[in-house]
């Protein structure tokens, strides 16, 4: 299943970002029991190509396994290097261009119509609407989807159960959620809760 297919079908990606390198690998295979087959790791987050790695080794090859807060060229080999199959970025740049040359599928980070036009003309393969909650969340996906229809967009930033549906119903294919699924899971935290968190919003997503 190409990532295209695989955000249509899944509409949600989690996103980990700890203080505990640690705590963060045990909340990557928590998401994965949880059915949640679609993880980005920030790059922001403690060690996070040591997390990436070991996730990759215990996961195997046939799972979504992003880079997250890819900015630079150097960002991007190193975490293809680590294992990662997925590059999200906060916005076009060095890391999108050298991530497209490598032929991974690339989450874009976007704000304005400016922005998508360019991420559209250089390949990427879909465009994460950061910070959507900043920009007036689901009305700005209207006014977005107005001149770009058919863009699958994937709004990040502030989403929780609720604004999760209402992007949804706007027409977004997927929405990336961090600490309203996280909580504090990747910094030590309870991953019981985790695995709460992660079954409602897949029923909101499912």
């Amino acid at each position: 299943m190409d990532f295209t297919t695989a955000l249509r079908a899944e509409r949600l990606v989690a996103i980990v970002r700890g203080s505990d390198a640690d705590a963060s690998f045990r909340t990557v295979m928590a998401l994965a029991e949880a059915g949640i087959p679609l993880v980005e790791v920030s790059l922001s987050g403690r060690d996070a190509l040591t997390v990436i790695r070991r996730a990759r080794a215990e996961l195997g090859d046939d799972v979504w396994l992003g880079a997250g807060t890819v900015l630079t060229a150097g960002d991007a080999r190193e975490a293809a290097e680590a294992g990662a199959n997925l590059i999200v970025t906060p916005g076009l740049g060095a890391g999108v261009d050298e991530s497209l040359r490598q032929g991974l599928p690339v989450l874009a980070g976007v704000l304005t119509p400016t922005d998508v036009i360019a991420a559209e003309a250089s390949g990427v393969t879909a465009l994460k609407i950061f910070p959507a909650s900043a920009m007036g969340g689901p009305s700005y996906l209207k006014a977005l989807r107005g001149p770009f229809p058919r863009t699958p967009f994937v709004p990040v930033g502030g989403v929780d159960a609720a604004a999760a549906t209402a992007y949804l119903e706007g027409g977004a294919i997927a929405v990336g959620v961090g600490s309203p699924l996280i909580g504090d899971a990747a910094d030590g935290g309870d991953l019981g809760q985790l695995s709460k968190r992660a079954a409602e919003f897949k029923a909101v997503c499912g």
